[in-house]
């Protein structure tokens, strides 16, 4: 659908800059949905995980191989085999709660099956983010309802203008707060499946 607003002189690139910003925050969402712990084992699960190699926090996944041999197994093979240790510290203190166990060598994160519990927890903690994402699209929203009010203020689009400018942000709000919706929708799905 092509932006009024666009052939608005005074508003020109306010949509797709308020397009770009609301879609980089959808993508934000969908890359968070992908730590998510669900039943089965991904090595996304340890993207958080930085590992304080010789005084640098660096992100697990530059330091090692991860790979998942098995729908409840992450394996984790260090570049550097003196950095195992170090490793599994920082797999044993993460917020995740895994039990890592190594030979000195290979690091195996037995991933145990979700209680119900645990799945409504994970639930209940992705609701708070979907949340924080639906905030941070209704900001962006009233962003770009002040520079269309600006613009009006300062006489650069009429009032039809305003109201047809502000009611295009109000769809394109209401769309990418329905794609967050979706995506929550889908990955609760799947955290509470058996």
């Amino acid at each position: 659908m092509a932006s009024a607003m666009a052939t608005m002189e005074g508003l020109t690139g306010v949509y797709d800059a308020l397009k770009t910003r609301m879609n980089n925050t959808v993508d934000g969402f969908r890359a968070s949905l992908v730590s998510v712990r669900t039943g089965r084992a991904s090595v996304h699960m340890l993207d958080g995980i930085r590992v304080d190699y010789y005084g640098t926090e660096t992100p697990l996944n530059e330091l090692a191989q991860l790979k998942t041999p098995e729908a409840n197994l992450i394996v984790v093979e260090p570049f550097d085999p003196s950095a195992v240790t170090a490793i599994e510290k920082a797999i044993r203190t993460s917020p995740h709660g895994f039990n890592p166990m190594h030979d000195g060598k290979i690091i195996r994160i037995p991933i145990p099956p979700m209680t119900e519990d645990r799945r409504k927890e994970a639930v209940k903690q992705l609701a708070g983010t979907v949340e924080d994402h639906k905030t941070s699209i209704r900001n962006i929203r009233r962003d770009g309802n002040e520079q269309v009010k600006k613009a009006a203020k300062d006489k650069l689009i009429s009032a039809d203008d305003e109201k047809r400018a502000n009611e295009e942000i109000q769809q394109l709000t209401d769309s990418e707060i329905k794609r967050i919706e979706e995506l929550f929708k889908a990955k609760e799905k799947e955290v509470l499946t058996l």
